[in-house]
């Protein structure tokens, strides 16, 4: 017996030549159906046949088989034919970037924020192309299409890797297809027809994929940045700023070059990270009027062929509104379409970012070390068993991911910077791969920091016990006798202190350098936090 390989094929005695395969005289059919181009595009009467003569379907014995030729329609390019899933918005152009660049597969497709900022930007263009003249029965499905894409409604329908051509062409034909077919279905027209709505005469019209690329570039960065990325630092800003309050009295042992040094409160040192990650908020704002700038209406080259005067003032416009953020058309198309700056210049700051959090986790895991055999200064949240082997062990873990977040945003700095210094003559051909890098950086950082707040930092606890144990061992504490004896005379009471295992105290007045009234006089933590 021969079945139709799981497919819901009518089980055959005809012998099996190949293993696993369906029968012969099936395959026979297949071969013959396929030479005859049975399949048919849907709505038409009859299916194209050899030389162009209209035939009737061959009966194959496998419905299944008919249901799967079917489940496609005949869509066209410039350079042909292409089969298209029925089920699917997009068109030729699309099919044909799926099969020329199968580069790393479902992981690495287009990122949704740059094909939601596509929505919003071709919706914004049809508007104003409306209020230039064009149909409004169009503009209006248009725009009804592009909402869909805009709000994540047709997902399903972007198919392609970011590994393409590197003017995202093949994305910005993606994104047209799909919104001229969804606005050819809302219209009661035929999927691939291109009537009443073409991807390129209506819904890229005043448009070039050059232009339109880097503006949903930077659409998708300013949202990324002001939905994720700052609301994320906010977030570890303040609690580690009421952290800082918190630990506000208690005096420790400072430490550089991992050794000890003079005393700061635990606040202080805290205060540094408030500082740091504050910082990292100005940075990251500073960058954002060059993301502000839009290239929509430079088209081609830059110069604008093809659109009307106030095109691009109008559509920065439409999208600042849609948006909510300040969107303004792009001083100097050219340089908007030939150079990334502004998205370099982005990264640049959330690369600083990264450095900065890196900093930040290593002291909290260092300080957080032990629980018995590290620093132990603080006491880090137990959220989860740390070993397969080693019972009851817990790890700063919030840390860990947060340093290989940093990590991450170092490397996709250094592809972003890559992109940036590729432009050649009028356009630069790394945009997606940029893209993808900034809006991972941004996404990366922002839950990062979300996920350090509320499992990490929130929970810290000072190990007082501990802080002042080390801070009483500590010579450095030597160092407030130097106004009183001289730096010579107070390096030589901490050396031999450490030689022979004693006291600063003990040591200063065996060498007869000063009394013990004089010593807990002048050695006070409390009073070595500041100047006088």
């Amino acid at each position: 017996m021969c079945s139709d390989g799981g497919r819901g094929g009518v089980a055959s005695t005809a012998p099996k030549f190949y293993p696993g395969c369906r029968c012969t005289m099936y395959r026979v059919v297949r071969l013959l159906a396929r030479s005859r181009r049975l399949v048919r595009p849907p709505g038409s009467a009859s299916a194209p046949g050899l030389g162009g003569v209209p035939v009737l379907p061959l009966r194959a014995p496998n419905a299944a088989g008919m249901a799967s030729q079917n489940s496609f329609r005949i869509e066209f390019d410039t350079f042909g034919e292409l089969k298209v899933p029925n089920d699917k918005y997009y068109g030729a152009q699309t099919v044909r970037s799926t099969m020329n660049f199968k580069i790393g597969g479902v992981t690495e497709r287009m990122p949704i924020p740059v094909i939601k900022a596509f929505g919003i930007l071709k919706r914004a263009a049809a508007e104003v192309n409306q209020d230039y003249g064009l149909d409004s029965k169009i503009a209006n499905a248009i725009m009804k299409a592009a909402d869909e894409v805009a709000e994540g409604k047709l997902n399903d329908h972007f198919p392609l890797v970011v590994w393409q051509t590197g003017s995202g062409t093949q994305t910005n034909m993606n994104v047209n297809e799909v919104i001229s077919n969804r606005a050819i279905e809302m219209l009661g027209g035929e999927l691939g027809s291109k009537k009443p709505v073409h991807p390129n005469d209506h819904v890229n019209k005043s448009q070039s994929s050059n232009d339109t690329f880097p503006t949903a570039m930077h659409i998708a960065a300013a949202v990324e940045v002001h939905e994720v990325l700052l609301p994320g630092l906010q977030k570890l800003h303040d609690a580690l700023e009421a952290k800082s309050k918190e630990f506000a009295q208690i005096i420790k042992i400072g430490r550089t070059h991992t050794q000890d040094a003079v005393p700061l409160t635990l606040g202080q040192e805290f205060s540094g990270y408030v500082q740091q990650v504050k910082y990292a908020m100005t940075r990251i704002k500073a960058a954002m009027p060059r993301i502000y700038e839009l290239a929509a209406g430079g088209t081609a080259v830059g110069t604008g062929l093809n659109t009307r005067i106030g095109f691009a003032e109008k559509v920065a416009a439409k999208v600042a509104a849609l948006t909510g953020l300040p969107f303004v058309t792009a001083a100097n198309k050219f340089e908007a379409l030939a150079a990334h700056d502004a998205l370099v210049e982005l990264s640049g700051a959330m690369n600083t970012t990264a450095c900065s959090l890196m900093k930040i986790a290593n002291d909290i895991r260092f300080l957080g070390s032990g629980p018995r055999s590290g620093l132990g200064e603080l006491i880090l949240p137990e959220n989860e068993p740390g070993s397969s082997i080693m019972p009851g062990k817990v790890n700063p873990t919030q840390c860990e991911a947060l340093t290989m977040v940093a990590a991450q945003v170092m490397g996709n700095h250094v592809a972003v910077t890559v992109g940036g210094s590729n432009g050649h003559f009028e356009l630069n051909v790394f945009k997606p791969m940029m893209i993808k890098n900034v809006l991972h950086s941004a996404r990366l950082l922002g839950d990062a920091c979300v996920s350090f707040t509320e499992n990490c930092v929130v929970g810290i606890q000072a190990n007082t016990e501990r802080i002042n144990k080390l801070m009483n061992e500590s010579l450095m504490l030597v160092t407030a006798l130097n106004p009183h004896i001289g730096y010579d005379k107070a390096a030589k009471i901490a050396k031999t202190a450490h030689k022979n295992g004693s006291t600063l105290k003990a040591t200063a007045i065996e060498l007869g350098y000063l009394t013990a009234e004089q010593f807990d006089e002048w050695v006070k933590p409390k009073d070595m936090l500041g100047p006088k």
